[in-house]
Order: structure tokens, then C-alpha cells, then sequence
């Protein structure tokens, strides 16, 4: 659904539901591609297909992940970390190799597999700086599996943990950030999203929560972690980690959803919120992602 939406998006007139991932366009079987390129087939796939507001949080979700990364590559990164990669492409539409930042994508074999079989059916080429990481996270270690593949303890990174943890159990999640504090160096930072405590609990109380739970449960998959109101901080604070930058629904649609008048044009899904996190010791300010208006 990711990589359909991003596709999607990536044909929309409307401005403020366009973004930049032509390389999903490309992924997506022949005859569904056609179907992207109808403007009615796409107001029907986000309104009708996709859960309540969904569509519009992924390509919000995008958008902020995608400052996050270029932010990465602009500053000099040794090393970008992509957590559950799946069909993420970011590695083929940043210019990697120009920035000298190393990318790993970290997932299971058979889901890399199929990425990496994609890429090669329709002739895109990975940069030389890339490295994938496959892994069976029952019978592996994660941090031997990123010290074999040449991921460094000792290099500025960024983590990225896309659509994620609310597929974890909440130990999984706990081993997830230590790994992370073990790698992370100083000024490294980590960006993720996560679902609210209160919709593993059914209470009903977010835009669209029911639609997106019972799209979950039928696609044979649950969600067992979420953070209550005010865990965030402690969370991070147990790992080193301080927040840079919170944001939950409301705050996205006023990001990139609100036109000139003020008026907010795609409402999202009210269940999840995105994070930018840092490792400091210090109290360094850094700055807040750029105001995007959805162009």
C-alpha cells in the first residue's frame, strides 16, 4: 500500500498531494500503473481503497522522511541505516554517491529479494554505496549482521524507521533503540513514526482509526506497540536520544495540507505521529524541518 500511495502521489495535480517518488511508479505492475494515470482512479484508491486519511499520512510521512534523509546527505553523514526497507527507494532518488554517505538497507530475505528482483526487471541501476542487508531476525544478531556488512560504530548516522515499530513486540522495540544507541554516534539522529497507545486498545477516539485497523487485520497482520500520551521522552531519554521535532496529525495537515487561504485541504489519519530524534550531550539546537506546502 506504501508503494502504491507513493506512486499515486507522485502522478497528483493537485499540488498538495504530489511528491517526488517516481521510482514507485515504476515498481508497481503494468496494468495498476495505468490505473494511476487516471485522476478519478486516484481520488477513488485514497478515498475509497485506502483506509480513512491514510494516503494522506503517507505522503506526509514521505515528504518528512524525505527532508530528513536529504538533511542527512547535506550535512556530510558517514551512514544511513534503513530499518524494514521494503521498497523504500530513497537510495535511488538521493544522489548517495555524490554526498559520500553509505546506505544499508536492513530486511528479511524474501521481501529484498523481491525489491531487488523489481529493480533489476525494470532496469535501475543501485549505487555502488548501497549495501543490503538481509536478515532472520529469529535466528540472527542484528549487530553482528551490521558489523559483517560494515556498518561502523564510530561514524555520525541516521536511522530511519519507517511504518515499523507498531509491527513489533514492545521487547523487539526495546533491543531495536539499543541497537541503535550501540551505533550511534555523537550528532547522529534517528527518525521513525508510531502509532497512539489508545488504538491497540479499540478506543475509537482518532480520525480513521477503525478503517486503518481493520485494513491491518486484514491483511493477516496486528500491531502490538504504542506509545501512551507523554512516554516519548522516556523512551529516548533510556537510549541517549533527545526529541528534535514531534509531530502528530494536526500538526502535518498544517504542514503540508493547508493552502494560501489557511484552509486545510486532505485530513489525516489520527493514529500516528512522526519523531526526529538526535544523539547529543549537549543542548545543541537543530534546526526543524523546512515548511513544505506540498509542492
Amino acid at each position: 500500500m506504501t508503494c502504491v500511495s507513493r506512486a499515486a502521489s507522485s502522478l497528483e495535480r493537485r499540488k498538495h498531494y504530489r511528491s517526488n517518488d517516481h521510482i514507485a511508479l515504476r515498481l508497481v505492475p503494468a496494468p495498476l500503473r495505468l490505473l494511476l494515470h487516471v485522476p478519478l482512479f486516484r481520488r477513488f484508491y485514497g478515498q475509497v481503497l485506502a483506509p480513512k486519511g491514510i494516503y494522506e499520512y503517507t505522503i506526509a510521512r514521505t515528504k518528512y522522511v524525505d527532508a530528513v534523509f536529504s538533511d542527512a546527505l547535506a550535512e556530510g553523514f558517514d551512514q544511513i541505516l534503513i530499518f524494514g526497507a521494503g521498497f523504500d527507494t530513497r537510495a535511488l532518488r538521493f544522489p548517495i554517491d555524490a554526498a559520500d554517505t553509505r546506505v544499508f538497507e536492513l530486511d528479511v530475505p524474501i521481501t529484498q529479494q523481491a525489491k531487488l528482483n523489481q529493480y533489476a526487471q525494470r532496469g535501475l541501476t543501485v549505487p555502488a554505496s548501497v549495501a543490503f542487508v538481509s536478515i532472520d531476525f529469529d535466528r540472527e544478531s542484528l549487530s553482528e549482521k551490521l558489523v559483517e556488512a560494515g556498518f561502523t560504530k564510530d561514524a555520525r548516522s541516521l536511522f530511519v524507521l519507517e511504518g515499523l515499530l507498531m509491527y513489533l513486540q514492545p521487547k523487539s522495540v526495546t533491543e531495536t533503540f539499543q541497537v541503535i544507541e550501540a551505533f550511534a554516534a555523537e550528532g547522529s539522529e534517528v527518525v521513525f513514526d508510531y502509532v497512539r497507545a489508545s488504538v491497540l486498545r479499540y478506543a475509537g477516539s482518532c480520525y480513521g482509526e477503525r478503517e486503518i485497523m481493520r485494513a491491518v487485520a486484514k491483511a493477516g497482520e496486528r500491531w502490538h506497540f504504542g506509545l501512551e500520551e507523554g512516554e516519548l521522552d522516556g523512551l529516548l531519554d533510556k537510549h541517549g536520544l533527545r526529541v528534535v521535532d514531534h509531530r502528530d496529525a494536526t500538526d502535518l495537515e498544517q504542514r503540508y495540507f493547508r493552502d494560501t487561504s489557511g484552509e486545510i485541504v486532505g485530513r489525516i489519519n489520527g493514529t500516528h505521529c512522526l519523531v526526529r530524534a538526535a544523539k547529543s550531550a549537549a543542548s545543541q539546537e537543530i534546526a526543524s524541518l523546512p515548511q513544505v506546502d506540498g509542492g
